[in-house]
């Protein structure tokens, strides 16, 4: 999403508001796929503070996920802040700072939105608080309906902490 920013650069404590849809790039993040549904809106300020810009938005869409615990397809609401200083590249910054660095008189808000999504996303969604998830040794959706495993199954590697668990309540 690229912003023209030859306005702003010359007016001091000037504020380029911003209403743009664009269409944010598929992405993986730690193991997860996250599929964007239609264009997303990036609603926002860019203002001069004289030193630098700063980008204050918000950026809301929809999002195809899995569910975390059944694997369900499911689409879900997004929203989340950007929120970074920028810097022309000729800018005097030390590299300690953490800010945006840019060149010309517009920006690829791109990467930054990208980055952004990527500290907010969630770690795991629910297609609800109660999905009972997938039966661990079948597989089938337990949602949906139920299976005729041994739930007393011990897994093999804690088998001998079962014996000693159990010979301790006996004892007692």
């Amino acid at each position: 999403m690229l912003i023209d920013l030859s306005d702003i650069i010359k007016d001091y404590g000037g504020k380029l508001e911003l209403c743009e849809s664009f269409e944010m790039q598929n992405t993986t993040f730690l193991g997860e796929d996250f599929a964007f549904e239609g264009p997303c809106l990036f609603e926002g300020t860019i203002q001069n503070n004289t030193k630098s810009l700063e980008l204050e938005a918000n950026v809301t869409g929809k999002l195809s996920v899995r569910c975390a615990r059944c694997a369900k397809p499911m689409i879900v609401s997004i929203c989340f802040p950007v929120s970074e200083i920028l810097v022309r590249e000729d800018a005097e910054f030390t590299e300690d700072e953490d800010v945006v660095v840019y060149s010309g008189s517009s920006i690829d808000l791109s990467e930054v939105i990208t980055n952004s999504f990527l500290m907010n996303v969630s770690g795991k969604y629910l297609c609800s608080e109660d999905c009972k998830g997938l039966c661990p040794h079948c597989g089938v959706n337990l949602n949906e309906t139920s299976c005729s495993c041994e739930k007393d199954i011990i897994d093999p590697r804690w088998e001998k902490l079962a014996e000693i668990m159990k010979n301790m309540s006996d004892t007692e």
